[in-house]
């Protein structure tokens, strides 16, 4: 008889598949974008699920879309702020990523603006066409002579 004991202590084979994806799962990313494509496409050639399941979890996991810029450092890659003891280049390349910040927080503020342009337009059209309806529509509390309802009718 297995006791909750027993149950708890005894080594599951989930937890094995679930270490051995980790695993893998570091493996794609310390090998970056491309080994992630790779790994799809031998997924899709071998057998076309396992290529959707790792379509999906680039997508959904973290691959395609849960990383930015900013939560990875640079896109060009890990380590972009390690010195490497030339002062001069590193100087320049300190400079060069404070200069592509402030152009990126730029072009992401003018983006923003456009949007909001962008909604205010359509925001200021509804409203005009809603007042031109409301003016030209009929009030309803006009009967003309000799069409009085009958009863019955609405």
């Amino acid at each position: 008889m297995n006791s909750t004991a027993d149950f708890h202590t005894r080594p599951h084979r989930g937890g094995a598949i679930r270490s051995a994806l980790r695993r893998a799962d570091a493996w794609l990313d310390a090998r970056g974008t491309w080994a992630w494509i790779a790994a799809m496409v031998a997924g899709f050639v071998i057998f076309a699920p396992l290529g959707l399941v790792i379509l999906a979890w680039m997508i959904w996991g973290k691959q395609m879309f849960g990383k930015t810029c900013r939560h990875r450092g640079h896109s060009f890659g890990h380590g972009m702020h390690r010195h490497t003891g030339n002062a001069a280049f590193d100087s320049y390349k300190a400079d060069t990523l404070r200069r592509l910040e402030e152009e990126q927080d730029a072009f992401e503020s003018f983006l923003r603006r456009l949007r909001d342009a962008r909604d205010k337009q359509e925001f200021d059209h509804f409203m005009e066409e809603r007042a031109r309806d409301v003016a030209t529509a009929p009030t309803g509390d006009e009967t003309p002579a000799g069409d009085e309802p009958r009863r019955g009718e609405h």
